[in-house]
């Protein structure tokens, strides 16, 4: 469901309704008040079309994201915009624009719907998995390191590599940096 059970239901005001009525209004006038009858019907639509589309853009996360939603939140299916565009037949400009800067509120906390949607990668068996678990891989090897002699983001590489994660030194420091981990001398402690 939309958050907005708060606010005040749209409409338009009985009195311009039935000011188009009134015989004893001249034409001009009755003809501004219809247009602006009209701009406010069509933003009232406007509005819950965007209300139908959040939900429908969230009811397809779900049906995509069936694990995480069951409470395994370190899996997230490889899912990209284009994905619910698809499955919602809508452009892929609308569901970004609706999925922008909006977030979703579940059993395990706030969170922003650009959170579901991530890349994949494949693997050397030919499985393609979510860049979302090779940030947890990533962040787990970070978390475990003797903070005394940190792993740079080459060993990082091999570490990541050996279980399984064919990742180049480049990608490991991007990842890094979108879980805004610093770099290993900043890491370190004395």
């Amino acid at each position: 469901t939309t958050n907005d059970n708060g606010l005040p239901e749209l409409r338009i005001s009985k009195l311009y309704q039935d000011q188009v009525q009134d015989v004893n209004l001249d034409s001009k006038t009755k003809t501004f008040i219809k247009n602006k009858i009209d701009s406010a019907n069509w933003f009232i639509e406007a509005v819950n079309q965007r209300r139908l589309t959040m939900v429908n853009v969230m009811r397809s996360i779900i049906e995509f994201q069936p694990e995480w939603f069951s409470g395994d939140m370190d899996f997230l299916r490889p899912l990209k915009l284009q994905d619910i565009a698809e499955k919602i037949d809508m452009d892929i400009s609308t569901i970004s624009r609706a999925t922008s800067g909006k977030y979703v509120e579940t059993p395990y906390g706030i969170y922003e719907l650009k959170h579901y949607f991530n890349n994949s990668i494949t693997l050397n068996d030919g499985k393609e998995i979510s860049t979302y678990r090779v940030k947890l891989a990533l962040r787990q090897l970070i978390k475990d390191e003797d903070k005394h002699n940190p792993f740079s983001d080459e060993e990082l590489k091999d570490k990541l590599i050996k279980r399984g994660y064919p990742v180049a030194r480049r990608t490991v420091a991007k990842y890094r940096e979108q879980l805004k981990l610093p770099v290993a001398r900043l890491r370190k402690e004395l």
